[in-house]
């Protein structure tokens, strides 16, 4: 990669593969970690400042800002996903407690407050629920001027995990992921129909376990943290999940996109927290009936080269 590093924000629930969306962000050349800020998702707000705390200390990261913010969605309860990533949010792997602090400010002050001092736009890589994207685009809208795109890891194109048809970080918070749309600059969907597709090979995931290296150990017990949903897996890959939206910042070519309607269905029920892509060559009998409705347009992620992303992942972690 040539020229300056990229200056990014990432907003995150620190659960497993957050943190491996970290380690690599924090350890690659090409990207400029100017702050972490932490919502309620994978656990709870305190729990995700002290994970992501954590994996900046095992990554050596330097002195980047974290901050806390919302400890639950707009309107939508606190739902963590402790069943998938842990009791703690980081795999119960028993990690000592950090001694890093965070900031004495919330996550939209200090999201402000970096997004304008930047000496050029920067990327919001958000990948948890978009609670504190929200209420940094409602409270301080002037921060666009100087965000260059959102690549966010939610939403999905074909089939959801939280529910049959709503991924995760969107169902968490619809309504947050909804103002998200109307950001008013790029915007890249990095959603489950890429996100479940690069696993790291059970061989390279055993040779970070066995590491002396801290680290790499902790990479390696992260990627080797089954979902117990899939523990009977018999092949025991590890997922980048959340890490490749980082990936799709340093190496966009990666994925393969089209620039879709995407708008995000917020009524009670079944269908509420999918992302609706619409992915029709012509308009349908709704919209001749009714007239056409307003929805963004998003870069939808609907491939991925997964032995590039892995590749340049391994390397980033690894030092190589």
């Amino acid at each position: 990669m040539t020229g300056q590093p990229i200056p990014v924000l990432i907003d995150c629930d620190t659960g497993v593969d957050d943190a491996l969306a970290l380690l690599f962000a924090v350890r690659h050349p090409g990207l400029d970690v100017r702050a972490v800020t932490c919502v309620a998702g994978n656990t709870d707000v305190e729990g995700v400042v002290r994970n992501t705390l954590t994996v900046l200390e095992h990554a050596g990261a330097g002195d980047i800002p974290v901050a806390r913010g919302a400890e639950r969605p707009l309107i939508e309860p606190v739902r963590t996903a402790s069943h998938v990533h842990g009791q703690d949010g980081m795999g119960d792997l028993g990690l000592p407690a950090p001694t890093r602090r965070p900031v004495d400010v919330d996550a939209v002050t200090l999201l402000r407050r970096e997004i304008l001092a930047a000496p050029s736009p920067v990327t919001l890589i958000p990948t948890a629920p978009l609670t504190n994207i929200a209420l940094l685009l409602r409270t301080h809208p002037e921060v666009v001027r100087n965000i260059e795109r959102i690549v966010f890891m939610g939403g999905a194109v074909a089939t959801g995990n939280a529910t049959p048809v709503a991924e995760f970080n969107v169902w968490h918070d619809p309504e947050a992921a909804a103002v998200l749309l109307t950001a008013g600059v790029p915007i890249t969907m990095y959603g489950l129909d890429v996100f479940q597709r690069v696993l790291v090979p059970a061989a390279d995931v055993q040779r970070l376990r066995a590491s002396s290296e801290p680290r790499l150990r902790l990479a390696g017990e992260l990627l080797a943290h089954r979902d117990p949903a899939t523990s009977g897996d018999p092949t025991p890959a590890g997922g980048l999940g959340d890490a490749g939206a980082v990936c799709a910042v340093v190496d966009p070519g990666g994925i393969s996109t089209e620039l879709l309607p995407v708008e995000v269905s917020l009524a009670p029920g079944p269908t509420r927290g999918q992302t609706i892509v619409d992915r029709r060559p012509r308009p349908g009998e709704a919209e001749i009936h009714h007239g056409e409705r307003e929805q963004r347009l998003v870069d939808v992620a609907l491939d991925v080269d997964v032995e590039r992303y892995v590749k340049l992942w391994l390397s980033a972690v690894e030092g190589v």
